[in-house]
């Protein structure tokens, strides 16, 4: 990757765009340190549900108060 100050990037943000779309990569340096990367988008791609469909069960009682003694635990009361 091709390193550059941030003035400089500043100065030919167009051109370096350009690159960028091509597929090159850079480095922005502040003070000669790496600060952040300008590398091409690649939007995601939309979530889909359904994976798990039929492959797990959840119990009637997943909602029901837990048991003194695990609640306890849950609310740091001690042992």
């Amino acid at each position: 990757m091709k390193r550059l100050n941030i003035h400089e990037a500043k100065t030919h943000l167009s051109r370096l765009v350009a690159e960028v779309e091509q597929g090159e990569q850079f480095v922005l340096c502040r003070a000669g340190k790496p600060v952040a990367c300008l590398t091409q988008y690649h939007p995601a791609e939309p979530r889909k549900g359904g994976q798990w469909k039929g492959l797990v069960r959840i119990g009637n009682d997943f909602d029901a108060p837990l048991p003194p003694d695990i609640a306890r635990a849950f609310r740091g009361d001690g042992e």
